[in-house]
């Protein structure tokens, strides 16, 4: 965003109930504006602006914005949501932060001060202002709800699961259920609660209404669904069979390198089951009427669930904010075994997919829901893909060198400037990476310090050609076959060949019986032969 000076006058004439103005990284000074704005209306802290509102300039490091998010945010509890904008005044840079109004909920400093906006100043509420804020911002958990549903009507089985997890004693059960908030008291009996229901009863869903897991697949791009699946049961059984059945709908992709072959997961395991995981766990169970959505296409997975996301979260800060809707629940699921550590799932889909060289997990936020869209194709090549996994069987690469591999191997030059936009990172660690590679001989560098550019080794080279017999090559087509009908471009993406090879391939199998062509240009389809074709 540019402005002028006149323009940001108008906008921001002094500190006021709404705008704070900071001249640096004031930790604790902004941590106290942001607890403030929290608790009232809300507001936008400038940093790079003195108190009289001249423009003095700042720019947010990546150091700044990791401690911005970990020293500041970090270390308030219950903070709004929050967004981080670069605005340049003029030619001078500043870094706006606009802090958003709690709904639910009261923010506080770590020491347990809870601090409201008067003017331009953050005062500590006490007394009967403290309880009015308290009041009006009762957040009262869903999942603490008690449902009608006497606690005599625990499944025996789901409850010694829940016991082990959780490593009750078999004498101490009825306290920890009362305790964990799995149980609570409602005219005069135990009864279960939200959380209770969805992991103690056989079929929440008959007291909660579509609190299951509904999963649609596309074909081709279609707009109709051609598979539907309902997954119900208790939670950790819906998380482990939704899992399952999509990755068995997603599959795996094979490509063959020199004369291995390469299984490549079309999404890791792990993602797909922390999104799930995700999913049910925080989704907003009042919506009872809305299930969690997975839609299968063929470029992508979409895990929808209903309800948006929690304060503080929000789409931008999503790597650095943590907040549970439902607390009992996720935290049986970690217990299972079936979600990360608080804070850790969105790192660790973030991480994976990197990993594979999979796009990034991408988040959106409708206020309603919340989708996270998980792609199966990406920006590396299959072939790609498979060249990195056989050098990582050398043990010579790390994480981060994958990215600048896949560059390097595409015929371009590598130079500081590349690797520290390829992996966001500064001039130093751009520079340990390239020269680590280089002395791994995976790279060679031409040139010094500022001038040096780097390319693949030619020890090494690029992705190799396909290099399997006639023979092998068609047991591997055929492989295809048997999931669905295939085509050229099929033939091509899995084997890395051009058009005409693929065609001469699927010729071959066509001759010989074992594939037959139907349709015609380009609604060609190949596929294994039917009784009646081989009769013919």
């Amino acid at each position: 965003m540019v402005m002028t000076t006149d323009d940001f006058r108008g906008a921001f004439p002094a500190e006021g109930e709404h705008i704070e103005f900071k001249t640096g990284l004031s930790v604790d000074q902004i941590r106290r504006s942001a607890v403030a704005f929290s608790n009232t209306d809300g507001g936008v802290i400038l940093l790079g602006v003195d108190d009289d509102a001249s423009v003095r300039g700042f720019t947010l490091t990546s150091t700044g914005s990791a401690k911005l998010n970990n020293d500041v945010f970090g270390n308030v509890v219950n903070p709004g949501r929050y967004a981080v904008v670069r605005v340049v005044v003029g030619d001078k840079p500043i870094v706006v932060i606009s802090v958003a109004r709690r709904i639910e909920g009261v923010s506080q400093l770590t020491d347990g001060s809870v601090l409201g906006r008067f003017g331009a100043s953050n005062r500590a509420l006490l007394g009967e202002e403290l309880t009015r804020l308290v009041a009006r911002r009762s957040l009262n958990s869903f999942e603490d709800t008690p449902t009608g549903v006497s606690v005599i009507q625990v499944d025996p089985d789901l409850l010694d699961e829940l016991a082990q997890g959780w490593g009750w004693s078999e004498d101490s059960r009825e306290a920890r259920m009362d305790e964990h908030g799995f149980v609570t008291l409602n005219e005069s009996e135990r009864q279960l609660t939200v959380a209770g229901a969805l992991h103690l009863l056989p079929d929440p869903q008959t007291v909660l209404g579509k609190a299951f897991i509904e999963i649609f697949r596309y074909r081709s791009g279609a707009v109709e669904h051609d598979r539907r699946v309902e997954v119900k049961g208790p939670l950790g059984h819906q998380v482990r069979t939704a899992a399952s059945t999509v990755l068995d709908e997603v599959g795996i992709d094979f490509v063959v390198l020199g004369t291995q072959r390469h299984d490549l997961p079309r999404l890791p395991e792990i993602v797909l089951r922390e999104a799930i995981a995700n999913a049910v766990a925080h989704r907003s169970y009042e919506a009872r009427g809305t299930p969690v959505r997975i839609d299968i296409h063929d470029d992508r997975v979409v895990v929808t669930s209903p309800g948006g996301l929690p304060e503080p979260v929000t789409v931008a800060n999503i790597r650095e904010q943590y907040a549970a809707r439902n607390q009992v629940v996720i935290g049986t699921l970690r217990r299972f075994g079936l979600a990360e550590d608080a804070g850790r799932g969105v790192d660790v889909m973030q991480d994976e997919m990197a990993n594979h060289l999979l796009d990034p997990p991408e988040f959106v936020d409708t206020g309603e829901s919340v989708s996270v869209i998980l792609r199966t194709v990406g920006a590396v090549a299959l072939h790609e893909r498979a060249w990195i996994a056989e050098l990582e069987k050398r043990g010579s690469i790390d994480s981060g060198d994958r990215l600048i591999l896949v560059h390097a191997s595409r015929s371009l030059e590598l130079t500081n400037s590349v690797v520290r936009d390829l992996l966001g990172v500064d001039s130093v660690q751009a520079r340990h990476a390239l020269q680590r590679l280089r002395d791994a001989g995976l790279l060679t560098q031409h040139g010094e310090r500022g001038g040096a550019v780097y390319i693949i080794s030619p020890e090494i080279g690029a992705p190799a050609g396909l290099r399997l017999s006639d023979d092998e090559i068609d047991t591997l087509v055929l492989e295809l076959a048997q999931e669905q009908s295939i085509t050229n471009t099929t033939v091509r993406e899995r084997l890395n060949v051009d058009r005409l090879q693929a065609l001469h391939i699927l010729n071959r199998l066509c001759q010989s019986g074992h594939l037959v062509r139907r349709g015609e240009r380009r609604g060609t389809k190949y596929g294994l032969p039917e009784a009646n074709d081989k009769q013919l």
